[in-house]
């Protein structure tokens, strides 16, 4: 139990700090969005681990993800309550995705294709769209009245023009590299307590 444990916290920190540098590598991460909006391939690795773990260690993995995010990355931050919004709540939830695991795990084992593409997307999807609610949140409450234009709708345009391309790119390469590597996401039977 104590060995699957370390595993775990040795996992779950490789991974995080992997998702910081994919997201700071210039030709990784399309940041051609104002106020930090980006397309990267740093969300892979937190989804790796929500699907190898599950929720607690994809909701440890984008927590950590996020702190990094904050203190060596380039936060775009304009007040503590957008900062909570966009960096930790936005980055933790990816985590959610960990409640498909055993639907992953289970249709990679038995062989089912299908089945296992479209729990990984489920997953995905869950996951991206409760960091689009956050996001979506911050712009509404906090940058729709500094840049004097419709709320939500510059919220929903702006988030939406860079999350629903990270869902696709999400989708893809999880899906490929659990497909072609399964221990990826296998393995794990014993999880933490």
């Amino acid at each position: 139990m104590q060995q699957n444990r370390t595993l775990f916290l040795i996992e779950v920190a490789i991974f995080s700090a992997f998702a910081f540098v994919l997201d700071i590598i210039p030709f990784l991460s399309f940041k051609v969005w104002p106020q930090g909006g980006s397309v990267s391939f740093a969300m892979i690795p937190i989804f790796i681990i929500a699907f190898r773990w599950g929720t607690k260690g994809g909701l440890l993995a984008g927590f950590l993800y996020a702190i990094l995010q904050m203190t060596l990355g380039t936060p775009y931050i304009l007040n503590w309550a957008q900062a909570l919004l966009d960096y930790p709540i936005a980055f933790t939830v990816l985590g959610f995705a960990g409640v498909m695991s055993p639907a992953v795990q289970g249709s990679l084992k038995a062989g089912t294709t299908k089945r296992f593409v479209g729990m990984v997307t489920i997953g995905v999807l869950i996951g991206i769209i409760l960091r689009f609610v956050a996001h979506f949140l911050s712009g509404i409450i906090f940058f729709g009245s500094v840049l004097e234009v419709g709320d939500w709708y510059y919220s929903l345009w702006y988030n939406g023009s860079y999350l629903l391309p990270a869902f696709i790119i999400n989708v893809i390469a999880v899906a490929f590299l659990f497909h072609k590597r399964p221990k990826l996401v296998a393995g794990n039977e014993k999880k933490t307590a």
